[in-house]
């Protein structure tokens, strides 16, 4: 969190009554922006954002493309992909931090946020593995094993979370497997509250 105490959500949502819902559900708790197109997210993102909602399939410029210019720009907020487009292997390169499918929940609104605010909290190593993770599970939920072990660009991203997880493992003092990995994590996460 840059700017203030409380945290800055952007939601680029075309949907009006989507956009409003989100803003009721968020505006107690964090600072709230909201654009109804890629082009007005653009011209209200800052360095103040912390998070932004970002609903993928927009008239003019997606959320595609949006997220793009967020990461050519080099902002350090976390991006959280809004959308009713079932996730496809396309999803591999966008760099994204969050994949929520709509509907959604106010619970799960407000879990992401707060999952994401906490993630900005760590070095890009982390984040990075975080985001790719995330990425991972969003496949693993949508896709078939089979769908899975056939894409060579699925295994690429395993062979990077798995190596992503050997340094972070080293700079944390050499951790063994998976639950001493997400055991040690959750301490730090813990220990930054």
């Amino acid at each position: 969190m840059k700017g203030s105490d409380t945290p800055v959500v952007l939601i680029v949502e075309d949907e009006p009554d989507v956009a409003e819902t989100y803003n009721l559900w968020l505006a107690d708790e964090y600072e709230v922006r909201m654009a109804q197109s890629g082009d007005e997210g653009l011209a209200k993102l800052d360095d103040d954002v912390d998070v932004v909602l970002l609903d993928r399939m927009m008239p003019g410029l997606s959320g595609d493309e949006v997220l793009k210019r967020i990461r050519e720009r080099g902002l350090e907020c976390r991006v959280a992909m809004v959308t009713a487009v079932e996730p496809d292997f396309d999803i591999l390169e966008m760099g994204f931090d969050a994949y929520l499918c709509k509907p959604i929940r106010s619970e799960q609104l407000h879990d992401t946020v707060e999952n994401l605010l906490e993630r900005s909290e760590y070095d890009d190593l982390l984040q990075e593995y975080y985001s790719l993770v995330e990425t991972q599970a969003t496949l693993e939920a949508t896709k078939s094993s089979a769908e899975l072990a056939d894409n060579e660009e699925y295994a690429r991203l395993q062979e990077r979370i798995d190596g992503l997880r050997d340094d972070l493992g080293d700079a944390l003092g050499g951790i063994e497997g998976d639950e001493d990995f997400i055991a040690t994590l959750r301490g730090l996460s813990d220990g930054e509250e």
